[in-house]
């Protein structure tokens, strides 16, 4: 059983004792301190609102009835869009001028996970200080329920889906008619969640001619592995080429982020769906792009190319969007399937990354594959070493910054040296004693010695503790 309370939200395994694992009274609890952070934000007699939506889990029904009971008696008021996706939620909590919104997802994670992540009135993610208060807030149950008179109301909204993808039918950029003049025959994995009941009636407003369904039934039994990625994507792939597709789309269970699969069966990359949007954008609309240091460079050639800069963040989506906004940036994103478009708003978003990409693809007149093969080749190495609680991870880093310092190096998350065009980032967990290290090349067998080399430095450091 595992619970983990972050600056971003809590989230843990369903089941077990409190404080081990993301029990009812842990709900309760965090949802109180949420409340209670939220309503410090504004003025007195300010009775704030909350938006309200989950993913697909099975665990969503009990999870919600708890969040929002303890909403309730906290004396906010709820509007509830039900079953929904992650960017969906983030737009209501602006279409409805609430003061906040909880998202109930352990996105990417499987089955008996789940988790509160939290908005703010932007319906944007709350920052680090926030979240910071938060945890004080929850750990010294520092929160008072409101009397019967006070009570917090509820109401529903059913059509925040159908707004959202309003939303994005009126963006410049998305053209219809382009891709309604292609006729696609599209291929949709959506792991039995939330994007079951967003991804076919956007593909349907786009004017996409036939769609493919794979696992839409929102009813949270995810039929593999609900993380996006190649070794995932099987069945999809095998689909694609049986049918003839022109295209394969897999999104998450709460729909923030987008893998796609060439006509051929190919990966596209999940690194490269942020690429690919980017060079759309950037060919009608000049601008800077952000992506975080583990995200790859061919983000920055692209960006490069078409006149702008491109720019680096610490990991996280809190952390793209601060610099999005500092460096007005017109897109930008993680290297995870996660493209944020602030046309639309600030957070990742599948279903504004699918319509930006079919737009693109229907201009470009060619197929998927040779859209992807128009990219530059990189590949990234994932890998990480585990550690001794006794060895000092910081002065491991320190260590290695100090042997490869006639590289450009940047600390501002963990370590990353850059080579040329070539890089290796090196990031320490907050919780365990490892340091995850990634590298990137023009081929994965020199990525993989890139980062083999960075990992026998540490080991040599660890062999001579004086060192470090």
């Amino acid at each position: 059983m595992t619970l983990i309370k972050s600056i971003s939200g809590i989230r843990g395994t369903i089941g077990g004792k409190s404080g081990e694992s993301l029990t009812p009274l842990d709900v309760v609890k965090f949802s109180a301190a949420y409340a209670t952070w939220l309503a410090a934000q504004f003025p007195v007699k300010t009775k704030c609102k909350v938006v309200l939506g989950r993913d697909a889990r099975i665990s969503g029904p009990m999870i919600h009835n708890l969040v929002c009971g303890t909403l309730t008696a906290m004396g906010l008021d709820v509007i509830d869009v039900g079953l929904s996706t992650t960017p969906t939620v983030e737009m209501a909590v602006t279409f409805h001028q609430a003061h906040g919104g909880i998202i109930l997802t352990a996105s990417h994670n499987p089955k008996q996970w789940n988790a509160l992540k939290l908005l703010n009135s932007k319906g944007e993610f709350i920052s680090a200080a926030d979240g910071e208060t938060l945890l004080k807030i929850a750990e010294q149950e520092s929160f008072e329920f409101a009397n019967v008179n006070q009570l917090g109301t509820v109401t529903t909204d059913a059509h925040a889906i159908d707004k959202h993808i309003e939303a994005i039918l009126a963006l410049p950029l998305v053209d219809t008619k382009a891709i309604a003049a292609k006729k696609f025959k599209i291929v949709i994995d959506c792991v039995n969640s939330s994007g079951g009941i967003a991804l076919p009636p956007l593909l349907k407003a786009l004017g996409v001619e036939e769609v493919i369904e794979l696992y839409c039934t929102p009813d949270g039994q995810f039929p593999h592995n609900p993380e996006p990625l190649p070794e995932h994507l099987t069945e999809l792939s095998k689909t694609v080429i049986k049918s003839k597709a022109h295209l394969g789309i897999s999104v998450d269970p709460d729909v923030d982020r987008l893998a796609l699969v060439c006509e051929d069966g190919e990966m596209f990359g999940e690194e490269y769906t942020l690429v690919a949007v980017a060079d759309y954008v950037l060919k009608n609309k000049k601008g800077n792009t952000v992506s975080n240091l583990s995200s790859t460079r061919a983000l920055r050639d692209v960006t490069e190319k078409a006149g702008g800069s491109h720019f680096a963040s610490a990991v996280g989506e809190v952390n793209v969007v601060e610099m999005m906004k500092a460096k007005n940036a017109v897109i930008g994103g993680e290297g995870n399937g996660g493209v944020i478009y602030p046309d639309i708003h600030y957070g990742r978003d599948a279903l504004a990354g699918i319509a930006l990409f079919l737009t693109h693809l229907a201009k470009y007149g060619n197929t998927v594959s040779m859209l992807r093969s128009s990219y530059p080749d990189y590949f990234i190495s994932k890998n990480k070493i585990e550690l001794t609680p006794e060895i000092n991870v910081d002065g491991v880093l320190e260590s290695i910054q100090e042997k490869y310092k006639k590289h450009k190096i940047n600390t501002i998350d963990g370590l990353k040296i850059e080579f040329d065009k070539e890089w290796v980032h090196l990031r320490k967990s907050n919780t365990e004693p490892i340091i995850r290290i990634y590298a990137e090349s023009d081929s994965i067998t020199t990525a993989n010695n890139l980062a083999e080399k960075i990992i026998s430095d540490i080991k040599e450091l660890i062999s001579h503790p004086a060192k470090v």
